[in-house]
């Protein structure tokens, strides 16, 4: 690749994280290659703990296994200069996600408060539970309502970040559901590439409340039945809900080297789209649009879908959602290829982090790049039959493998999908 190549494409210099069983990125990848799940079994004494009712729990249907984050109570307030109502009354997505930025800033090797281009941040976080279920009649204390707004309100959480650091691009919180942080994603390459901001954080919260707990099994539902997630493979029959916060530090690919930063891969190239009316229902994915903004995401990045290596993949481990991923696929991505590209997916390992699950799997496909390493999936014995329809085009792995290095760079896809 030629340094004209570089015009449009964005460094990610900066990542940083809080995912279920791992206080960082780096805990999260060791956690990863060694096979050790942030998924598991609550015990009756943390569901008591978390204020479960006992004849919720005690429900036959109601399966004791999630991907909790750990220290969710825990907030460095002094440093961010917040009052000791104000950090009581405060959601946890605001907390962890704006200490999360401070990391990803400080892991890009920039100070976190001392800027000297504008820096935007983009990012949505979940439902405010908290809220909900902490902070009733707040709003008839004298000034309940503004704390309301600034700490709990969703709308607040990337306009808190920059009045706390000092941040001078655009703040835009994103919501698009489970699309949420890499659709920020995007907005921050945007927003990079058309000088509006020289440095952007991008990425999302999911802290559902309470922690820890299980869930209510329905038939039917997106939900496991038993706590096991089986993505891509014949047997799958759901997802499991966890709990995340996941935040990248990016940067014009030009200025990452004018400026020596250390870059741990390069995003060449996004794209958003949406299904429309052109799918069975609202809640259900398209093939088509899947499709299309692969295909579109690739022309954007000029790279044939040949030359990818691997596919971090949405891979909700239903049967349907599956199955229609795959099918799209196989629409953009050529037969005959010499290797197959390889598909992974983090669900099985931390569940599905709702809307920081795509920044979370962008951080994965980076680190796949970075370390050479083709990741596997665990669950996986027998192929989707959409997956085994697909002939050469792609495989599963079910442990991680060395990324040799081949005819071209190596390359890896990150989606997520959403209605």
């Amino acid at each position: 690749m030629t340094e004209t190549d570089y015009q449009s494409a964005v460094a990610i210099i900066g990542m940083s994280g809080r995912f279920p069983g791992a206080s960082g990125v780096s805990e999260l990848w060791r956690r990863l290659l060694d096979g050790m799940p942030g998924l598991r079994e609550i015990t009756d004494d943390e569901l008591r703990a978390a204020g479960l009712d006992p004849a919720v729990t005690a429900d036959p249907a109601y399966v004791r296994v999630g991907g909790p984050v750990d220290g969710i109570d825990l907030f460095d307030a002094g440093v961010f200069g917040f009052s000791p109502r104000e950090t009581e009354t405060m959601e946890p997505q605001h907390r962890l996600f704006l200490e999360c930025a401070w990391e990803a800033l400080e892991s890009a090797g920039y100070c976190p408060t001392e800027h000297d281009v504008p820096v935007g941040v983009f990012a949505g976080c979940g439902f405010p539970d908290y809220m909900r279920d902490n902070l009733a009649g707040l709003d008839d204390e004298p000034g309940g309502h503004l704390l309301l707004a600034a700490g709990s309100e969703r709308d607040s959480l990337t306009s808190l970040v920059a009045y706390k650091l000092g941040l001078r691009g655009p703040s835009v919180t994103v919501q698009t559901f489970c699309s949420t942080s890499l659709v920020a994603v995007h907005m921050a390459c945007q927003s990079l590439l058309t000088f509006e901001c020289d440095t952007a954080l991008a990425g999302g919260a999911a802290l559902p409340l309470p922690q820890p707990a299980g869930y209510r099994y329905e038939q039917g539902g997106i939900l496991s039945p038993d706590g096991t997630v089986r993505s891509f493979d014949a047997a799958a029959n759901g997802s499991v809900m966890g709990s995340g916060v996941g935040v990248v530090a990016l940067k014009r690919m030009t200025d990452a080297l004018a400026d020596g930063d250390v870059v741990h891969a390069v995003i060449l190239g996004s794209a958003v789209n949406n299904d429309g009316p052109a799918r069975v229902g609202y809640t259900a994915p398209g093939v088509e649009g899947q499709a299309g903004v692969i295909d579109a995401a690739l022309a954007v990045a000029d790279v044939k879908p040949e030359t990818v290596g691997y596919v971090e993949c949405h891979a909700t481990g239903t049967g349907l959602g599956d199955a229609i991923e795959l099918t799209a696929m196989n629409k953009v991505f050529p037969a005959g290829r010499d290797t197959p590209c390889v598909l992974g997916s983090l669900k099985p390992s931390i569940g599905h982090l709702d809307r920081a699950s795509g920044v979370t799997g962008l951080i994965r496909a980076t680190l796949a790049v970075r370390e050479h390493v083709l990741p596997g999936t665990p669950n996986f014995e027998t192929p989707n039959p959409a997956l085994a329809a697909a002939g050469d085009r792609f495989t599963v792995l079910s442990g991680h493998r060395p990324w040799p290095q081949g005819p071209h760079p190596r390359r890896a896809g990150a989606v997520s999908y959403t209605h």
